[in-house]
């Protein structure tokens, strides 16, 4: 596999997979994870992939020489060496209800009127599409989705609000993501699910993985406010 090791401070280091955001870039990216995974690297923090990147985080003093950016660039080279076969991560196919509902979509109309579109067209085309979950970040079980129609991309707000409902649905530019808890955020709402996308007492505690396939689809609020939560049960 092809990539690039750029220094990221004095205990990190990101490895780059072109410059593309791709399926099968990214797939690259989640192969090396692995692999440095099972490689056991000394002094290992975290690994944290993302579209084409994947940083490194490790302790310097564990890696146990006098340059140890040396050492673990070297112990990569001869991790990533071994290119073997690359196949896309196998995720699930998981359809996610959404209620597009005014009380649950400040930003609906927004989006829709810089669009040219009716709300309707809006929630049509975002339900249209299937997602790809890229990875996870920003907060524990963001899925970061690949596969938003143009037509509907927003920038973010100008001024982030202070607190976004756990599961609500944004558009930030080209992308689409769910809030999985309650934080501050500056994508533009435009609607809620009703599933809990991350529960910290469960042995995997979120939802969506790295590879899987998302599907929106449209409920009402009264759908909302009585729809029982079986996500669980997919793990």
């Amino acid at each position: 596999m092809d990539y690039e090791i750029y220094p990221l401070g004095d205990q990190s280091l990101i490895i780059q997979f072109g410059d593309g955001i791709s399926e099968e870039t990214n797939a690259l990216v989640h192969a090396a994870a692995e692999k440095i995974r099972q490689a056991s690297l000394p002094g290992l923090i975290e690994i944290v992939p993302a579209f084409h990147t994947l940083t490194v985080h490790y302790q310097p003093f564990i890696v146990g020489s006098t340059f140890p950016y040396r050492k673990i660039l070297s112990e990569l080279h001869t991790i990533l060496s071994n290119d073997g076969q690359t196949n896309r991560l196998k995720g699930r196919c998981i359809k996610i209800p959404v209620c597009y509902d005014e009380e649950f979509a400040p930003d609906l109309s927004f989006v829709a009127q810089l669009n040219n579109l009716r709300t309707e067209e809006v929630i049509q085309i975002h339900t249209s599409n299937s997602y790809h979950v890229y990875f996870l970040g920003f907060s524990p079980g963001f899925p970061f989705l690949g596969g938003m129609d143009n037509r509907i991309a927003t920038p973010r707000r100008d001024t982030p609000r202070e607190k976004i409902a756990s599961g609500s649905i944004g558009i930030a530019g080209a992308q689409t993501g769910i809030y999985p808890i309650e934080t501050p955020g500056g994508w533009r709402i435009i609607g809620r699910t009703p599933l809990t996308l991350f529960n910290p007492k469960k042995t995997h505690p979120t939802l969506l993985k790295p590879g899987d396939t998302i599907l929106f689809f449209p409920i009402t609020k009264d759908e909302f406010y009585s729809w029982e939560d079986r996500t669980w049960e997919l793990q």
